[in-house]
């Protein structure tokens, strides 16, 4: 009688395993929750609230965002920096300028929200955008970084300046969906 007794105990190992694989699956899918929304920056885009046609002009003009907030995008002297506006109005400076690179400086064509779900809302956690640095020895040749910036109801601000290379796009998702307690850069 030793047999339906082994069979029994690989039925119920069997079982727990089965069990066990799908609980590491859930909580697999539970930790990718975040997925990403995408805001044109573009001047065609955004609504210009300045704009100095001067040769080093300055621009001011407001993307829409997620969430209830929208993307301040400024330009003086040659370089780009981005404000956060939350839903209440208050704005939060990236300052690009200074925590990616001083050189002249130009954005990507689009921010990437990083956003989860809650309570049936769309609630951002992070924001992506592309920064190009102009090279101080010739302004022809640029470096594009990734600027990860966390966004928590105590602060907005970078955590991450993402090199340029393979994987770079994905390695600025994984730092963007673990930014919430991530220092900020200075």
């Amino acid at each position: 009688m030793r047999t339906p007794r082994h069979a029994t105990n690989m039925k119920i190992t069997s079982l727990s395993r089965i069990i066990f694989c799908i609980l590491v699956c859930t909580a697999g899918a539970a930790a990718q929750s975040n997925r990403s929304v995408y805001t044109n920056l573009g001047e065609k885009s955004c609504k210009t609230i300045k704009a100095d046609s001067s040769e080093a002009g300055s621009y001011v003009g407001i993307c829409r965002g997620v969430g209830g907030y929208k993307l301040q995008v400024e330009e003086g002297d040659l370089r780009q920096n981005i404000q956060v506006i939350t839903p209440a109005g208050h704005k939060h400076s990236l300052d690009l300028w200074t925590v990616v690179g001083s050189n002249f400086s130009s954005l990507g064509e689009k921010a990437e929200w990083r956003v989860r779900t809650q309570k049936g809302k769309v609630v951002p956690v992070a924001l992506i955008v592309r920064y190009n640095l102009s090279n101080p020895e010739d302004s022809t040749k640029t470096t594009s970084y990734l600027a990860v910036a966390k966004i928590t109801a105590a602060k907005i601000c970078v955590t991450d300046k993402i090199a340029p290379g393979a994987g770079a796009n994905l390695a600025a998702r994984a730092a963007a969906d673990k930014s919430a307690d991530k220092p900020c850069r200075k």
